[in-house]
């Protein structure tokens, strides 16, 4: 796979990813990680499994969170392995921008698909 179609493939994967938050689906937004998945959120614990990662993202969503827009951008494919870099942008009620982030992805292909295994991100904004 070229460069840009490996960049393609993430990126309609990302447009997945918001989708599924979007419709407030946490159970969806765990079949999107493979089956040891994890989350390297900032200022927790790390979080592994589908359960676990299943609670997380509904954890987010009740905090407030409505949206979460993917800005896709360094993509890196090593055989089965992917690693991404890029932004992310996180939306309330109307669209106003809660917080913006950096984040690191590193997907598998996991029985055809190309799934998350391991997701890490943290905030541009300073310290409070």
């Amino acid at each position: 796979m070229t460069d840009q179609n490996i960049k393609n493939t993430i990126n309609k994967c990302n447009e997945l990813f918001e989708s599924t938050y979007k419709r407030g689906d946490s159970a969806g937004m765990a079949e999107l990680y493979t089956d040891e998945g994890a989350i390297f959120p900032p200022n927790a614990d790390a979080v592994h499994g589908k359960k676990a990662i299943k609670e997380f993202w509904q954890a987010i969503m009740d905090m407030g969170i409505k949206e979460i827009k993917l800005h896709t951008g360094e993509v890196e494919q090593h055989g089965d392995i992917t690693n991404e870099v890029s932004t992310g942008t996180m939306l309330g009620e109307n669209g106003e921008v809660l917080d913006e982030a950096k984040y690191i992805v590193i997907w598998k292909r996991e029985n055809g698909s190309w799934k998350l295994h391991r997701d890490i991100f943290n905030s541009n904004r300073p310290a409070q």
